[in-house]
């Protein structure tokens, strides 16, 4: 049997310049690799005590960047589909998305929720909640129709996006979800609602899976890496969905 190949990921380390930062795209990568189940070495890589590092490994690229036998890989998505193509059956779990739209499923989440945490004016609130409570609410709709290998009852009961199995669709969207849930409780005192039941019951689920929370960031290094651009909710006092 051929030996594993050698699997170096290079991500961003926390405030502590140890332990994982916070960036989504790296761990998108990093529950790939782990899915995977293929041997690899995750390297933290400190930006601010050490800002040569990443020059010396990958001149003018920036964080994630793996290398694989050698050989320097940069742009994320290229990064996820060379690892499918190149980590595959049989040695090797497929997690491609049975399903195009599973893909696609929460797309505009993280942007909607990024011009929510951002909104430094009071009167434009409003509209920013409702735009990213919209999107979680298409998200919900997506995780509650049964996918068409189901038997098609009403509420779908699969766990995650494509099916029972997590796929690249969750690699690259849970990562989000987890920031979207740590920043806005912390800074907007805005949780998902109960109503939303597919998508509770979703993060749930991946609650339950080391893949996914052995790589997740700390709950503080988030608060701080949105600290200064979601500090203006206590000017205007953002409610909580769940309590209207």
């Amino acid at each position: 049997m051929a030996e594993d190949p050698k699997i170096e990921l290079f991500i961003k380390a926390s405030d502590d310049g140890e332990s994982i930062g916070n960036c989504p795209f790296s761990q998108r990568l990093f529950m790939i690799l782990w899915l995977k189940k293929v041997a690899f070495t995750i390297n933290t890589v400190d930006m601010k005590r050490n800002p040569d590092m990443l020059k010396d490994i990958a001149p003018g690229s920036q964080l994630p960047v793996l290398i694989y036998n050698g050989d320097l890989k940069t742009d994320n998505n290229k990064i996820e589909e060379f690892l499918e193509e190149v980590l595959a059956p049989p040695k090797y779990p497929r997690l491609s998305a049975r399903y195009k739209e599973s893909m696609t499923a929460g797309y505009s989440v993280f942007q909607k929720f990024s011009a929510y945490v951002k909104n430094p004016l009071p009167e434009k609130n409003q509209a920013c909640e409702t735009a990213f409570l919209k999107a979680l609410v298409e998200l919900d709709q997506y995780l509650n129709t049964p996918l068409p290998h189901e038997d098609g009852s009403y509420p779908s009961k699969r766990l995650f996006l494509d099916g029972n199995e997590l796929t690249l669709a969750d690699c690259n969207l849970l990562p989000k979800l987890h920031v979207v849930q740590v920043v806005c409780k912390h800074y907007r005192n805005f949780t998902v609602p109960k109503e939303l039941s597919g998508l509770c019951r979703y993060l749930n689920n991946a609650e339950k899976c080391e893949e996914f929370m052995n790589t997740c960031p700390n709950e503080e290094e988030i608060k701080l890496a949105y600290r200064n651009v979601a500090k203006y909710s206590d000017r205007y006092g953002a409610k909580s969905v769940t309590g209207r």
